[in-house]
């Protein structure tokens, strides 16, 4: 019985393809990488610019130390620009073979044709690949395309929002994100308009040694709606590699956005992501988060109300096996009237696992009449893994209701002898424990991720007993 996670098979998350590209930039980062990467993608003078001073904000800025130990990344060890042999393509016939079986493996784009998403875009390595949006939603003015064409097609649009909600002195990881980004989705969601069916977005890593720097920007204008669907992995390597996306996501007024995301990144991967939400009157955010994967992972996402009756909600889920530091959680700023958030955070942790659950709520002299409701459990499976749960309040204001729930625990005896006296194997046992634990999370997924991740912790768990 395997008994290592080390061991376990992670089925087509692992399958690795040839390191083939026509383009891999030079390990490392300089002033002349950073403007070879622009000088590729021809881009205009201004977004040029951004990256520069962005790699100057880079330079400035320390490494944070407050939370997991990120000694085992160097940036010298870092391709940070890895250029398929593919362009971008509309048909998903034209996207090679190797590429194309390797998002075939994923179940990209199978749920595309099954007609449960209305769009669709794939990034391998550093580029979008393959990119689609269903003719109805484009006759009704949605634009959902990949980064760079947004950058020359709607340059007004980017040039407005691009790394606004997140500044580029943000924390070291953005800036690098903003000087090297590549990829990534650009979504307008126009007045009013209603997309019933959720559009996707994956992105997968396959060359070694490199990194990852998409960047997604949102925009659901006033009364509009729109579900965003994510998804991300990695085969695994035996030396680290870099995730340092950016996730902008701008909520209008009256608007109402879900951001679904599965982090199913190899154990090998240091996930440094950044997102955020600036959410004005009377919208709201839906987030709904798994973590699987990544040998460390810093990931908050973040909500700003400015809007009265703005509103969010945030349902995550953590999961470290051997080996990994997921340190996540999520943080808000309640910073108008009468705003509204709750958030609801798991984490499981086995085999010496270490999940920390970090967050911030603020509630703001000026957000009289905020209500906020925090609800942390952990589940821990063992003796030797770790749960920790550090939030931060900072409420400005009594005008307000607040309420802070934490509870770690283990798997009771108990309930494991019940199960087992009606027939039920100590593992199955177990495992049904952990399943009915995430339930709260799966159920806000869309069918095939909420299989996805129901997969994962059955991947997690085999052989977690004896």
């Amino acid at each position: 019985m395997k008994t290592n996670i080390d061991e376990i098979n992670r089925n087509i998350y692992d399958i690795k393809n040839k390191d083939s590209y026509d383009f891999k930039m030079k390990k490392g980062l300089s002033k002349n990488i950073v403007e070879e990467i622009s000088k590729i993608k021809n881009e205009p003078d201004w977004m040029r610019e951004i990256r520069i001073k962005a790699l100057e904000t880079y330079e400035k800025l320390e490494i944070p130390t407050w939370g997991p130990d990120l000694s085992s990344l160097d940036i010298n060890d870092i391709a940070t620009y890895v250029k398929p042999k593919t362009s971008l393509n509309s048909s998903w016939d034209d996207v090679p073979e190797d590429i194309k079986n390797t998002f075939e493996n994923l179940g990209i784009p199978e749920a595309e044709r099954r007609a449960s998403l209305a769009g669709v875009g794939a990034q391998y390595d550093s580029e979008v690949v393959y990119h689609s949006i269903k003719e109805d939603l484009q006759k009704k003015g949605v634009i959902y395309t990949d980064m760079e064409t947004a950058v020359k097609k709607y340059p007004d649009i980017v040039k407005k929002y691009f790394m606004k909600c997140v500044p580029i002195n943000d924390h070291k990881f953005v800036a690098l994100h903003a000087a090297v980004w590549s990829g990534g989705s650009f979504v307008y969601v126009p007045k009013n308009v209603k997309v019933d069916i959720p559009l996707q977005s994956y992105f997968r890593l396959n060359s070694p040694e490199a990194g990852q720097f998409e960047h997604t920007l949102i925009i659901v204008d006033e009364g509009a709606s729109l579900h965003f669907i994510e998804g991300c992995s990695a085969p695994k390597y035996n030396k680290v590699n870099l995730h340092a996306g950016c996730v902008e996501l701008y909520v209008k007024e009256g608007a109402y956005l879900r951001y679904s995301t599965i982090e199913n990144w190899s154990k090998n991967m240091m996930n440094l992501n950044t997102k955020k939400a600036i959410v004005e009157k009377n919208g709201k955010i839906d987030w709904v988060t798994g973590s699987f994967g990544s040998k460390v992972s810093m990931l908050y996402p973040m909500s700003i109300l400015n809007g009265e009756g703005a509103k969010t909600e945030y349902t995550g889920i953590t999961f470290a096996g051997k080996g990994q530091n997921l340190d996540t959680g999520f943080k808000v700023v309640h910073n108008a009237k009468n705003t509204s958030s709750l958030i609801n955070s798991k984490s499981i942790s086995k085999d010496g696992g270490a999940c920390t659950y970090r967050a911030l709520v603020k509630i703001m002299e000026n957000a009289s009449g905020s209500k906020c409701n925090v609800s942390c459990e952990s589940l821990m499976l063992d003796d030797i893994s770790r749960s920790d749960t550090i939030p931060v309040n900072d409420i400005r204001t009594d005008e307000v209701t607040f309420s802070h729930e934490a509870k770690i625990g283990k798997i009771s005896d108990k309930t494991i002898f019940y199960l087992m006296s009606r027939g039920i194997s100590e593992e199955d046992a177990r495992a049904m424990i952990v399943r009915g634990f995430a339930y709260p999370i799966s159920k806000e997924l869309p069918v095939e991720y909420a299989a996805e991740m129901n997969n994962l912790i059955n991947l997690e768990l085999e052989g977690s007993i004896g």
